[in-house]
């Protein structure tokens, strides 16, 4: 592949050839496609890619990436080796690493392409380092821990001229453009209010963590706790924080939103093409340890959350209105729509309410309806969705792959010029969350907190800075642990 560095000068990537026949002492060659014969992919075609986290997701973007083999996994890299052991069989011939930075140091050479599955709180700083080498990347959603990384990313991205995707593969389904299209059609009118909603939690939230309790484990042989650990504070190894509970924890995830919503808010945002939000607030649900003795957790997100923002609209003095729920709480069912179709999802939904009507829809803008039903049985809108990406949302990592081969500037469904500010959004409610947990010791010295945060959050997006409640800007950026 070729692609332009910073000067502009091109730079021509080692490629991965064969060294049967093709590799002499001191010369090389690309072997012909016709040499090959029918179906086979010349090696100088194929992309080559380091993969950063081996085991859950991983396993999915690892897998469609790869394609059968039509591309090459080269390096692999998992704090892990229980997670990892799947993917070291598979590829034997590729250099195995624990820490990302020394096979960025031993590999770069070897690299087109890195996929970032970690946990949140190590996204960004593995991004960056590989885009800092001009390497593409494709990072899990959400794209970063918080606001201040993913206006970092977003800016990397365009200065490094890499190609990006994150990985909210709903952004590449046929649901979505429906959606987008039919909101943009203006078939139900201005929209006005969102609506979006996840089952989200389902692992422990709002509970007692080890750290609290002052408990730990051994650490299992094969795992780098410190590594693992990474830009997050020191803390002793638990089993409940690894592989994937660790979601529910501030120092590592960002809770039920930063995992549903980069998947539910994205139809919104493309749809009504959203900027930064003008205000933000919150409740959360209270967690009691007996009677009228509620409990704070501190270390881990609440069980459950609304949260509301407001966004300027196309109509000048027009607000819209935007919820979102988690933990199993639900808008109310709007007149005129049927229950078990818009609520009738698993993972949760979604609806618009606009002048002229109402349209919900499932996850990734699956099943859009229009509603009341009766106004539009006869309706036939006319939209055209934005071009469909071979295969949808199973299509998504390939997608990035195939830009790679083209080039920065070639088109992917959720580049960080879109999912960058996609997850400050989805972080923005995160800071709200955070600031309304907030407490202070009263004043009189009598004991008891005061909740200072608990009030409507006025954001200045292009600043990166609330207004009114300055604490709530810690939440912005977080310290990196020391050595990272």
């Amino acid at each position: 592949m070729e692609q332009q560095n910073e000067s502009g000068k091109n730079e021509i990537r080692r490629r991965d050839f064969l060294k049967a026949g093709a590799l002499t002492a001191g010369t090389f060659m690309i072997v012909p496609r016709h040499v090959l014969g029918r179906g086979f992919i010349p090696p100088s075609d194929k992309l080559n890619i380091a993969a950063v986290g081996c085991g859950g997701k991983a396993d999915v973007n690892i897998r469609l990436a790869y394609n059968n083999g039509a591309e090459n996994i080269v390096a692999l890299c998992d704090v892990d080796d229980r997670q990892s052991e799947k993917y070291r069989k598979q590829f034997p011939n590729a250099p195995y690493y624990k820490d990302y930075r020394k096979m960025f140091e031993k590999e770069a050479k070897n690299m087109d392409a890195v996929i970032v599955t970690t946990p949140d709180h190590m996204h960004c700083p593995i991004a960056m380092a590989a885009m800092e080498l001009g390497k593409h990347v494709y990072v899990e959603k959400p794209l970063t821990k918080d606001i201040w990384e993913a206006r970092n990313l977003t800016i990397a991205a365009k200065k490094y001229k890499v190609v990006t995707q994150m990985g909210n593969q709903g952004s590449s389904s046929d649901g979505t453009r429906q959606t987008e299209a039919l909101v943009q059609s203006g078939i139900i009118g201005d929209v006005h209010k969102i609506e979006v909603w996840t089952d989200r939690p389902v692992w422990p939230q709002g509970v007692q963590s080890p750290k609290d309790k002052g408990e730990s484990q051994p650490i299992p042989q094969g795992v780098d706790w410190d590594l693992w650990l990474g830009t997050a504070p020191k803390r002793d190894y638990h089993e409940a924080y690894m592989p994937f509970r660790w979601r529910g924890y501030w120092d590592f995830g960002t809770g039920a939103l930063g995992d549903m919503g980069c998947h539910f808010i994205d139809v919104p945002f493309r749809a009504l093409k959203l900027g930064y939000p003008t205000s933000v607030e919150c409740s959360v649900g209270s967690v009691y340890a007996d009677f009228f003795k509620q409990a704070f957790f501190d270390d881990v997100a609440p069980p459950s959350a609304s949260i509301h923002m407001k966004f300027a609209s196309k109509t000048p003095g027009k607000d819209i209105n935007f919820s979102w729920y988690d933990g199993g709480m639900r808008p109310q069912l709007p007149e005129g729509c049927d229950y078990k179709t818009v609520f009738g999802s698993v993972d949760g939904g979604m609806l618009f309410t606009g002048t002229k009507g109402i349209l919900s829809a499932e996850m990734f803008g699956n099943n859009p309806r229009l509603w009341p039903e009766k106004k539009f049985e006869t309706v036939r809108p006319n939209i055209k969705p934005r071009a469909l990406v071979p295969g949808g949302s199973e299509g998504h990592q390939q997608q990035f792959v195939q830009a790679c081969k083209k080039g920065h500037g070639t088109y992917t469904s959720s580049a960080f010029e879109e999912s960058g500010p996609l997850t400050e959004i989805v972080l923005m409610g995160n800071l709200a969350v955070r600031s309304y947990l907030h407490r202070e010791p009263k004043a009189d010295g009598k004991g008891g907190s005061n909740f200072p945060g608990r009030q409507k959050l006025i954001w200045d997006g292009a600043n990166m800075k609330i207004t009114n409640f300055d604490v709530a800007n810690r939440f912005v950026k977080r310290e990196y642990r020391t050595g990272w």
